[in-house]
């Protein structure tokens, strides 16, 4: 049943007032951080607001304004959106709290047009969790990108820059092709509504039609998520402080990029029609290789925020998989280790920060003794380690053993 209310909206609308907020208590940094608190607990509630008619299979739904008969700037609350809306914006609240410690511990400049920017990063990744249509998720997704480049090129010297450059030729290149197939739905299909179980059918177009499309709607979030060989902004982003770092890879980005692939292969094509456009294997194929190539490439990183790239880059990987795999349990799988990875990687990431503030050791070669010295902190990054790797009874677990199984449910060798 939808439910008319303007409560998807509401939380992203605090999130946006508190960044004009933000802006004009730039010389009052109590009264800036306040604001940053305030609109992330706010948020909170109010996206948790929706969870327990999202549960009973209700939609809340609102439409800000028409821009055709068939196309509206809406946004609806259903399960799938709001499981990510739910993880950004519960995380929204201990990143800004660890944030505030780390930009003051630091000294670090800027420290107005960071907060002003983190803000509008999060507004975006709940507006594309809970977007209705591809329009509509569009303009978040590249809302997300541009809010993003400032974070990355947040130390202003030439690496930053020279990263962030990097970071806008990937994602607002492949954001464009995206731009191009959300067109050519439209031309196909007469609508850009996401439709669980997908909306497009093989008798709408030609067979390489439909095939070029996905490529061109998967590219967009393959870049975000990071998978290879279109990688290559992910570890050179790390530049950015460690707050930044836990945003891309644990809240927002890299996630948003997934939850885009998940969104245009369950709620665009559906399984059918990419079983005949024989596109999911390939996937399938592209997110195995990455797994097993991003994982060797870390363990050669000596850099422990780069080690931590490369890791995300791997474990992104699963959720594509997942996806790919088209089967109901290999799709919860992948839901659910969206939930699992920002855990656990928002985890490993503060223990990093924690490491480099207090030990001021960015290199793990030169991190002997760590533990005696930081017990707690080392505690915490093994236990999201173990998590991460999928330790059983740790929460990494249940979502890898989902999609293992969904791979046995959809027939596909191990």
């Amino acid at each position: 049943m939808m439910i008319i209310s303007i409560r998807p909206f509401l939380g992203i609308g605090v999130i946006l007032l508190a960044v004009l907020l933000i802006l004009f208590s730039g010389k009052r940094p109590n009264v800036r951080e306040f604001w940053t608190i305030a609109a992330a607990v706010i948020n909170a509630i109010v996206v948790f607001s929706m969870v327990p008619e999202a549960v009973s299979g209700n939609v809340y739904k609102y439409t800000l304004f028409q821009i055709t008969d068939s196309i509206g700037f809406t946004l609806a609350a259903d399960a799938a959106g709001m499981i990510f809306a739910c993880v950004s914006s519960f995380l929204y609240i201990p990143v800004a709290f660890y944030a505030i410690g780390y930009m003051r511990g630091h000294h670090e400049k800027e420290q107005t047009g960071f907060f002003a920017a983190f803000a509008v990063c999060i507004a975006s990744a709940v507006g594309i969790a809970l977007s209705e249509n591809l329009l509509t998720f569009f303009v978040f997704f590249e809302l997300l990108t541009i809010a993003t480049y400032p974070l990355v090129i947040h130390a202003r010297n030439e690496e930053a820059r020279f990263s962030g450059r990097k970071y806008l030729i990937y994602t607002l290149v492949s954001g464009q092709l995206f731009l191009l197939g959300i067109a050519l739905v439209y031309h196909i299909a007469g609508t850009l509504n996401f439709t669980a179980g997908g909306f497009i059918t093989a008798e709408m177009a030609p067979l390489w039609q439909l095939q070029l499309l996905f490529v061109l709607l998967i590219l967009a979030g393959a870049v975000k998520a990071g998978l290879m060989p279109i990688h290559g902004w992910l570890p050179s982003a790390m530049v950015a402080p460690t707050p930044v770092s836990a945003l891309l890879h644990a809240v927002a980005v890299v996630k948003a990029g997934a939850f885009c692939v998940i969104r245009i292969v369950g709620y665009v094509f559906g399984p059918e029609v990419l079983i005949e456009l024989e596109l999911n294997n390939l996937l399938a194929w592209f997110a195995a290789f990455t797994i097993i190539v991003s994982s060797l490439i870390a363990m050669k990183q000596d850099n422990l925020k780069r080690r931590l790239a490369y890791s995300t880059i791997g474990q992104l990987s699963y959720i594509l998989l997942g996806a790919a795999l088209l089967s109901p349990l290999a799709i919860t799988g992948a839901l659910y280790h969206i939930v699992a990875h920002a855990l656990m990687k928002i985890t490993l990431f503060m223990c990093a920060g924690a490491i480099i503030v207090t030990a001021h050791k960015d290199n793990i070669s030169d991190m002997y003794g760590i533990g005696k010295r930081m017990p707690i902190t080392m505690a915490c990054f093994s236990v999201a380690s173990l998590g991460i790797a999928g330790m059983p009874f740790i929460v990494g677990f249940i979502s890898k053993w989902d999609i293992l199984l969904g791979a046995i449910q959809a027939g596909q060798p191990l």
